[in-house]
Formats: structure tokens, sequence, C-alpha cells
């Protein structure tokens, strides 16, 4: 197993959720934390709960750099209208992100690597910034020579998840387009999201 891989498993574990929903978390046989004290729970305080919502957001688009993050948290602050759907719909734009939600990539980890290493274009210019912020009505397309590659075939075919509304997708062109950006309520995550805590955790 890659690095990768383990490290996105421990996040599973150290959380306790399955962030993905995938068949092959660890915490679908083991509920409790890695470690010989991973079985002993206590009840969080306000601030634990607070950073456990923010590491589970974190978490879930491939273990983003706390400096990145709090910048996201920054600029939701800044906008109009409410922080908490702000700094979901700030996840949401990321081109990596994007992608998974496309089902190009089996996982955001997966993702962010297929970006970064030049498959992606959008509108037709290649783009390999993983954090690059997706517009309304962009097409985002899988390059000629990377349409065939066995991740992505296999992405694009799983039952795991479907795509979400507020994208559309064409599996055999390996195209899509970003329509408009999710309230909350709109993504599909696996499990409950609390951006209000994240955002409570920042402003204390």
């Amino acid at each position: 197993m890659t690095k990768r891989a383990e490290s996105k498993y421990k996040i599973n574990r150290r959380l306790g959720v399955n962030l993905w929903g995938r068949p092959k978390s660890p915490v679908n046989k083991r509920e409790y934390g890695p470690g010989q004290h991973g079985q002993r729970r206590k009840k969080p305080s306000d601030f634990g709960v607070q950073l456990m919502a923010k590491q589970k957001l974190k978490g879930y688009y491939g273990n983003i750099g706390e400096k990145q993050f709090r910048k996201y948290y920054e600029e939701a602050v800044r906008r109009k209208g409410d922080t908490s759907e702000n700094l979901i719909e700030l996840l949401e734009r990321r081109l990596d992100a994007v992608i998974y939600r496309m089902k190009f990539a089996i996982t955001p980890f997966a993702s962010r690597q297929f970006v970064n290493h030049g498959h992606v274009t959008v509108n037709g210019k290649r783009v390999n910034i993983s954090s690059y912020q997706v517009r309304d009505n962009d097409i985002i397309e899988v390059k000629e020579k990377s349409k065939q590659l066995a991740m992505v075939l296999d992405a694009s075919q799983t039952s795991e998840r479907e795509v979400p509304d507020y994208v559309e997708v064409d599996h055999r062109a390996m195209k899509g387009r970003f329509g408009r950006a999710p309230k909350l309520s709109d993504v599909p995550y696996p499990v409950q999201m609390e951006p209000n805590l994240v955002v409570e955790f920042y402003s204390r």
C-alpha cells in the first residue's frame, strides 16, 4: 500500500468515520481510533468538536494543508453571505474536487495527483494546479492521451457514488461542465459535515 493510501486510511481511523464512504475503509471493521488507546472514548470539549469538524472537512478534500485551508476560511469571511456556505463553495470549486465529482478519479487524493500530472484541461487549456478555482460553466476535459488510462476508466464506472446535479459529465467523451456552485445541502458527503463549527473554530 502506498504512503498516500495509508495516510488517507489513517485519517478515517483517527476521525472514526468512513470519510469517503468507501467499502475498503478500515472503519468498516474497527470504528475506534488507532493505537493502544484508540478504544477509549471520552466526551469531547466544544473545542474538540470544532477541531474534529475542521479535520473532517480538511481531510475530505485530500488533507489540505492548514495554511491553505485557513486562507479558504478568510476568503469565505470576506465574501458576502453565509460564511459556512461560502467555505463549501470555495472547496467545491477546486479543480481536483470537480474532477472527483465528475468521477474521473476514484479518490480526492488520486484526483489531485491526476491534475498535478497535467491530465486535465479547463476550457481547452491545460491546468495542473489542483487548487485552481473553477468558474460557472467552465468545461473540464481529460486530455486525449489520458482518456484510456485504467484509473480514469475504473473511476468513471464505479457505482460507489453518483455525479451530483451541479456538474454535468459525458463519460464517453471524458468531458464535463461545472454548472454552478453548490450549497451545503447539494454536496453528496457520505458523512455529516459541519462547516458552521469550522467557522466557530477559526473565529474563536
